[in-house]
């Protein structure tokens, strides 16, 4: 029979646990189901007067790579530079030696619990580290660095399995890397890769085996693949540089394609489904809305004119109750009608807080009612969001921007939402910051 003593320590230990396990985590790019929505509870309503407290914070190297948080840890892709010179001209490839690593820290302490590395040189543009959020699953991280070497890991650090994917596929590196966020969906690993045939791949997510390849475009793009389902039925997005593709998700045959062709390649944000409408935009005057059919096929509703719609950069929008709210390639926070692309408003008060600058970034998460904001400054903002207009409600900065572009210092990378904190990363450190109420 338990002493009182040992009973109540293994009902506060037993009650920790489950709280802690009953908290949602993040475990890839966009959280649990890749839309930019946290479905936490136990939240603050404000930030207190004196600062969100910061639980911990680690040390880490270059990376736009954001964290991933599954099971009590969180991991993120960093790189540690050994030669050459971060110039982040975006015309110009920088040459760098050094090790791209996969480190893993103890999400309620920050202590280091592991890190892969292994040698990398970068030949790409905007070389300050890998791009892609690891993707947890089932008990695996699967992880894509900057020059496309794709590791299966283990939760001890072990590795399952990797690959090439310039080697395997003759995929070229895109100008700013290797930057599509692998997707896992049931037993599969979908991944932009490139190459003859091989724009799309996917792969058995335990063994590594290709199980097949399909299309052919001039350049992949960076536009992670992307999992809908439609009419009961789903369908994997594949947005290259040359046309928005739906594919059959276990054979990959290409179902229906729409022309839709960024500036500069830059196809980049993940398209975007409500109801049956499905948005995908990206830089400059590249934005198109389709109607789905059940067939499955795609009817173009209207196509984005220079003074409409929204053109995401570096962000994915949301879209919500008939409106797109998302970060315009100008820089503006921008809200437009889902209908038309009309747009409602515009602001710079959550990106550069004064006249618009090109690829400002904010990205975007909602919560409740209410959405939180992290900007290319390093601040995290608490804000309402509507057609009728932007309500900023708290904000506070949690890193310094220790990156450079278009003539300012950025910090960016995606964060994560998880166990009532987020956490966020620059190029030295990583930090968790609560958000839990008392």
């Amino acid at each position: 029979m338990l002493r009182p003593a040992r009973l109540l320590l293994l009902i506060y230990v037993t009650l920790t646990i489950s709280s802690w396990a009953m908290a949602d985590d993040w475990p890839q790019w966009m959280g649990p189901q890749r839309d930019g929505v946290w479905r936490e509870d136990g939240l603050i309503e404000r930030f207190p007067a004196e600062g969100l407290p910061v639980k911990w914070q680690a040390e880490v190297g270059y990376g736009y790579a954001g964290p991933a948080v599954a099971g009590g840890r969180v991991y993120v892709m960093d790189y540690e530079k050994t030669s050459g010179k971060i110039g982040n001209n975006p015309g110009k490839r920088d040459e760098l030696e050094g090790k791209e690593r996969v480190l893993a820290f103890d999400a309620a302490t920050g202590e280091l619990l592991w890190k892969h590395a292994y040698d990398q040189s970068y030949r790409v543009s905007y070389a300050g580290g890998p791009r892609c959020t690891p993707t947890v699953a089932d008990g695996k991280i699967y992880t894509l660095g900057a020059e496309g070497r794709l590791v299966c890991l283990d939760t001890s650090g072990d590795v399952v399995w990797q690959k090439d994917l310039k080697k395997t596929y003759g995929a070229p590196t895109p100008q700013w890397g290797f930057a599509a966020h692998p997707l896992v969906d049931g037993q599969t690993l979908y991944c932009l890769v490139g190459g003859p045939g091989s724009v799309a791949v996917a792969f058995d997510k335990d063994t590594g085996e290709e199980l097949w390849k399909t299309l052919d475009a001039k350049d992949q793009g960076y536009c992670p693949p992307t999992m809908i389902e439609h009419a009961g039925r789903k369908q994997l997005l594949i947005w290259h540089p040359q046309s928005l593709n739906s594919l059959e998700p276990a054979t990959g045959e290409v179902l229906w394609s729409v022309p839709l062709k960024p500036d500069f390649g830059m196809s980049i944000a993940a398209p975007r489904l409500l109801g049956s409408q499905l948005f995908a935009s990206g830089v400059r005057s590249s934005a198109v809305l389709l109607e789905l059919t059940d067939e499955p096929g795609a009817e173009i509703v209207w196509r984005g004119e220079p003074k409409t719609a929204i053109y995401s950069a570096n962000a994915t929008p949301i879209l919500e109750d008939g409106v797109i709210y998302g970060c315009n390639n100008s820089g503006t926070l921008t809200c437009a009608k889902l209908s038309d692309g009309e747009r409602l408003w515009e602001t710079t008060d959550p990106t550069t807080g004064d006249r618009p600058k090109g690829y400002a970034t904010v990205f975007l998460v909602k919560q409740a009612d209410r959405f939180l904001l992290f900007n290319d400054s390093g601040d995290l903002i608490l804000a309402k969001l509507s057609p009728e207009g932007y309500e900023e409600l708290d904000r506070q900065n949690l890193l310094a921007p220790t990156n450079f572009s278009m003539g300012r210092d950025v910090v960016r990378s995606h964060p994560a939402f998880a166990q009532r904190c987020v956490f966020a990363r620059n190029d030295e450190k990583l930090v968790c910051v609560s958000l839990a109420a008392e």
